[in-house]
């Protein structure tokens, strides 16, 4: 469909990737991977033609059509939501305007027979194309799939100007996916979508038949639509066939491998230029020398990516605590005719980690302004337990900020026990390094504001932290700091988030919220996702609506739930993990006999035994073969311990 060829682009002075080649085949299904600033939106762009590369050239298929979807700052204006949505269809408008002129010309009298069979077999394409594009059931497309990504259908005759700015970006989703493309790009296409969304929005590209090419940091969405997973690594491509979480592995392995051949290269290097050092000017040895000399040359560094130095964040030790931290008697709150709650009873207790989740526009945010006491109830009472500080934060709590700090004073401001290059360290994490971080926090982008409002909340002492999506502007790396702090903290949490790998070690609680009814789900987010998969599959949408502020199940046999499963999964993969374990001592083994013989070749005392030589070459390849056997055996039964896990997950 499409090929890269030497294709190179630079920013700056620097390349981002240089003579690069890539292939994107029908129907391949790619997670395209790699570092903040490796270049992954701009390849996007350029496949989509946004802009040219440095150098090469891309060939395109005949006829091709391209979906793109941006990572942000999409707006539309001037029409409704169904008219924006059915302008995404303009092939079959353009048709069926055909359509119509030739059935107007095969009406004329004047026609003679060639003309007449012309004009038959001209409508007969066309016919054939429109039923190709299925223009017979376009406008139930259209519908379908606004309602799939969370418009409802007093929606669709609102002017899209007055939608939000993540309803733009849904509005921009909606029309690449109803235009049919051959090929879809998408940049962080799950950052504004809710789990009712997102799930229909997997189960609507499991379903496409055109190829894509997804940049997203929702690891549970690339797992569930990719099955390659393209890496731009150190200015390279790099291709793993398998799902992203495959590719991790593979990815983790090898840069451990990579670690280790670049200090055994090192001291073969350090070995030899001793032995030229030492022998350079004696002519007895001038053969040998120059020998190593010609293999140092000729020798293929090892090159490792840039990696910053691991930081782990931890929030101050907090206070204790009473057993209840709020208590929520009949609340009730309306934003003028739309009631959102309703005599509704909640109660938030020490120590949990509560997961908000639920369609759009259902109350997850005012629920959370709620506890927060950022919004006033309309009745009913909010009682704050003992002891309890909270924080809050949200997409729009960036607009507290003083924007004449840079963002440096701004975190230091929070008088925190961290000195000085501990929070630069943060701030690096949290993608602001250099100078960035003495930008004016006016002149930042809505993104880096609720970053830097973000870093306030994780130097808070609260014991209850509020936290309404707070990744949608984080790489994965941030996204991993940002989770294993929550999961260390010892407070009480309540997450707003559709990321379901980012919610799955941290919430020990699920809370729906959906038309106004709040259920519990004491357990885990897997434990929730299934629970709602068999209320979906006993053709019950809502669940059970009765059970409105009780938990699902009671918390004792929630545990021995759990110790069930633990006991089944332990039994079911004890013998391929103690298989496992004995190919990683091997591969320790190997690596160790590997790297002595290595050394062992830099030694010039060999090279005056020719038998000697040959052993130790013989025995490097065995022990190589060996480490390869070793290390392709645990890639395989790594997997299918994968497998089995999953049947437990």
């Amino acid at each position: 469909m499409i090929d890269l060829y030497n294709v190179s682009l630079q920013f700056g002075g620097k390349y981002l990737f240089k003579e690069v080649n890539l292939k994107i085949n029908a129907g391949e299904r790619i997670c395209l991977v790699g570092p903040n600033g490796a270049g992954k939106s701009s390849l996007l762009k350029i496949i989509f033609g946004q802009f040219p590369p440095e150098s090469g050239k891309i060939i395109k298929q005949k006829r091709i059509t391209i979906g793109y979807l941006p990572q942000e700052n999409v707006t539309h204006f001037g029409k409704t939501l169904i008219e924006e949505a059915e302008s995404a269809l303009a092939d079959i408008f353009w048709l069926r305007e055909k359509e119509n002129e030739i059935t107007e010309q095969l009406n004329s009298s004047l026609l003679n027979i060639e003309e007449k069979n012309d004009l038959i077999n001209q409508l007969g394409e066309v016919h054939f194309r429109l039923e190709e594009l299925g223009s017979y059931s376009t406008k139930s497309k259209v519908e379908k799939v606004l309602i799939g990504l969370g418009f409802e259908e007093k929606d669709f005759l609102r002017r899209t100007e007055e939608f939000s700015g993540g309803w733009q970006m849904r509005i921009a989703l909606a029309k690449i996916l109803i235009a049919q493309n051959d090929i879809l790009l998408m940049d962080e296409p799950t950052n504004h979508l809710d789990l009712d969304s997102l799930d229909w929005l997997i189960s609507f590209m499991k379903s496409f038949k055109g190829a894509l090419i997804a940049v997203s940091h929702d690891k549970y969405f690339v797992n569930e639509v990719t099955n390659k997973t393209l890496e731009i690594y150190l200015g390279k491509f790099n291709s793993y066939n398998g799902k992203y979480e495959n590719f991790l592995k593979f990815k983790t392995e090898r840069d451990r491998l990579a670690e280790a051949q670049l200090y055994q290269q090192q001291q073969v290097i350090k070995q030899t230029q001793k032995f030229i050092d030492r022998f350079r000017s004696k002519n007895t040895k001038a053969k040998q020398v120059q020998s190593r000399i010609k293999m140092l040359e000729k020798m293929e560094l090892v090159e490792l990516e840039e990696t910053k130095d691991e930081i782990t964040i931890k929030f101050p030790p907090v206070v204790q605590s009473g057993r209840i931290n709020i208590e929520l008697s009949g609340v009730s709150k309306s934003y003028g005719q739309n009631n959102i709650f309703s005599n509704l009873d909640f109660v938030v207790e020490r120590g949990e980690k509560i997961a908000f989740v639920g369609p759009n526009g259902a109350g997850k945010t005012t629920l959370s302004k709620i506890i927060s006491d950022q919004v006033i109830i309309d009745s009913g009472k909010r009682n704050v337990g003992y002891n309890t500080f909270i924080s809050y934060y949200a997409q729009d709590v960036s607009d507290n900020l003083n924007l004449d700090l840079d963002v440096l004073e701004t975190i230091y401001e929070m008088g925190s026990d961290k000195s000085l290059s501990q929070i630069r360290s943060l701030l690096g994490c949290f993608l602001f390094s250099g100078d960035d971080v003495f930008k004016k926090v006016g002149v930042l982008s809505g993104g880096e504001k609720s970053r830097v409002a973000l870093i306030k909340v994780l130097l808070t002492k609260a014991n209850l932290i509020v936290l309404d999506e707070p990744t949608n502007h984080l790489d994965i790396s941030s996204k991993a700091i940002l989770q294993k702090a929550l999961i260390d903290f010892n407070g009480s949490l309540i997450l707003v988030s559709h990321d379901i790998d980012f919610l799955r070690p941290i919430v020990n609680r699920v809370v729906e919220i959906r038309k106004g009814v709040v259920k519990n789900f004491v357990g885990g987010i897997d434990y929730y996702l299934q629970k709602r998969k068999d209320a979906f599959s006993s053709g019950n949408e809502d669940g059970e609506k009765k059970e409105t502020t009780k938990p699902i199940v009671d918390r004792k046999e929630q545990k021995r739930l759990e110790a069930d499963l633990r006991k089944k999964r332990y039994e079911s993969t004890k013998g391929i993990s103690e298989e496992i374990k004995k190919l990683e001592t091997l591969i320790e083994k190997l690596e160790k006999n590997k790297s002595e013989i290595e050394l062992a070749l830099t030694d010039e005392k060999i090279y005056s035994v020719p038998s000697l030589i040959k052993e130790k070459n013989s025995e490097y390849a065995s022990v190589k073969n060996k480490l390869e056997a070793a290390i392709n055996k645990w890639t395989e039964l790594s997997e299918k311990l994968l497998k089995i896990e999953k049947n437990f997950s």
